[in-house]
């Protein structure tokens, strides 16, 4: 045992560490060279032991039990110390170790926790881990907002299983492939809501492989929810085609102007012809049934030629551009001069506008063609609501005119299918129609026009099943 004391004596005195044999009272039998050189430094070693080091000397003794990583701070250096009884002498070992820079990393790696923590939970995308196969490993507290239930509730659940059934099978192949081709992947996709309604998401996945092999371990996907962002692209979409559907409407208006304009022309030539030829016949004083006949059908040719031509001027003031100009009007002669422009529309699909006028209604002040506009509308989505109900029957359209509270009322009732009380929420938001091929403009431009003369229009629903839409304006002050 001798012999092993110099070559123990050796290795104390090399090791990198310090350390120094103590007795029972604490006082120093044996220093390695570590230990001196530490103790050599202007505090002493007093300064480097901890402030009880008697007291942890004597429990450790006595308790014959090591006491481990005692911490003690010297300026911006830590030690942990180690309290080695040895049971035989009753003396004790003492050995430290440099923590400063392990304190260091360990309270960097705190505040990463904390802050990978602080993101994990508060983050609005869901962040989640996968095995290879799909099923969830862990998910941040985000899938309660997105999908509607807990993390917990999510391991072990296959994500494939949210998918949309119809889409599960190309997402399940992509999702494999291009994970173990590429390591990574950015795809969109619907998944199921705990409501059972399914959202359009985000995620962009990436791959986890084993060091040496190179075999996918795990997963890692950030998601997030995109139903808002497509809704709205898909909104602006169709702004965008109804704007352009609008401007062809307006090029259309201008060319049936002109169109108005040139007609004119060759209906005062044929009045003029029909006119000249009957006073021909006047003046050729037959009586003969044939010439009758001829004079007959140049007067059905004159008065034709006419109302062809107040069809076209009305319709040329329909169009024609300018300021509004408000004065007092006949809502009756008006209302009829409506049905007059849409008469041919009517009855191409079966439709018989009944109309219906108090006596000593009120006049108006409005600008003529402004409500004129209006009440075509009104009409014109009463015909169409009728020829969708009834597309092989006649069917009937009511234009009721009435006085009601020093106002006149106007109401357009169809007989179509009616409309749901969700519906006719809707139906005066700009842009929102229920026909394939409608624009959703005419009754919210309608109700901004009617508003401007101080009126109301609102849609009720009709005693006969279909939709009524009731104009009030207020009457003229004398």
């Amino acid at each position: 045992m001798s012999d092993l004391l110099p070559t123990l004596h050796g290795l104390l005195q090399s090791d990198p560490l310090p350390m120094m044999l103590v007795d029972a009272g604490g006082q120093p039998m044996f220093r390695n060279g570590a230990l001196l050189a530490l103790a050599s430094d202007t505090q002493g070693l007093a300064a480097w032991l901890p402030h009880n080091h008697a007291e942890l000397v004597a429990a450790a003794a006595q308790q014959r039990r090591a006491i481990e990583d005692v911490h003690n701070r010297c300026g911006e250096r830590h030690l942990l110390w180690s309290y080695i009884p040895l049971v035989e002498t009753a003396q004790v070992w003492v050995r430290g170790r440099d923590a400063t820079r392990w304190l260091q990393h360990q309270q960097e790696a705190t505040v990463a926790r904390r802050l990978y923590h602080l993101i994990i939970e508060n983050t609005t995308d869901l962040i989640s881990r996968h095995r290879p196969d799909g099923r969830f490993i862990d998910a941040s507290p985000a899938s309660w907002n997105l999908l509607g239930v807990w993390p917990e509730q999510l391991r072990g659940e296959r994500l494939d299983s949210l998918f949309h059934p119809q889409e599960r099978e190309a997402l399940q192949t992509r999702f494999r492939s291009a994970l173990e081709q590429d390591g990574y992947l950015t795809y969109s996709y619907r998944i199921r809501h705990a409501s059972g309604e399914y959202r359009w998401f985000e995620t962009a996945s990436r791959a986890i492989r084993e060091t040496y092999t190179g075999e996918v371990v795990e997963v890692i996907s950030v998601s997030r929810d995109i139903t808002e962002r497509l809704q709205s692209e898909e909104h602006n979409r169709r702004l965008q085609d109804e704007l352009a559907h609008a401007a062809r409407l307006a090029t259309l208006g201008e060319l049936a102007s002109g169109i108005a304009h040139e007609l004119n022309q060759p209906l005062a030539a044929i009045l003029n012809y029909a006119g000249a030829s009957q006073r021909y016949l006047t003046q050729l004083g037959s009586s003969e049934p044939e010439a009758e006949r001829v004079e007959h059908g140049l007067a059905r040719i004159s008065e034709q030629a006419e109302h062809a031509a107040s069809v076209i001027r009305r319709l040329r003031g329909f169009l024609r551009k300018g300021t509004r100009r408000l004065q007092q009007v006949d809502a009756v002669t008006l209302a009829h001069e409506a049905v007059g422009l849409c008469a041919w529309e009517a009855s191409q699909h079966q439709v018989q506008i009944i109309e219906y006028a108090e006596a000593g209604l009120p006049r108006l002040q409005v600008d003529p063609i402004l409500l004129q506009q209006v009440l075509l509308n009104l009409l014109r989505n009463a015909i169409d609501a009728n020829r969708e109900h009834y597309p092989e029957h006649a069917s009937q359209v009511q234009l009721r005119i009435v006085a009601q509270d020093g106002q006149v009322c106007i109401d357009v009732i169809d007989q179509g299918a009616g409309v749901s009380a969700e519906a006719r929420e809707q139906l005066f938001v700009p842009f929102y129609t229920s026909k394939a091929d409608g624009l959703g403009l005419g009754l919210s431009m309608s109700q901004g026009i009617v508003e401007g003369f101080g009126g109301s229009l609102e849609a009720l629903p009709a005693e006969s099943g279909g939709l009524c839409l009731r104009c009030l304006l207020p009457a003229a002050s004398n």
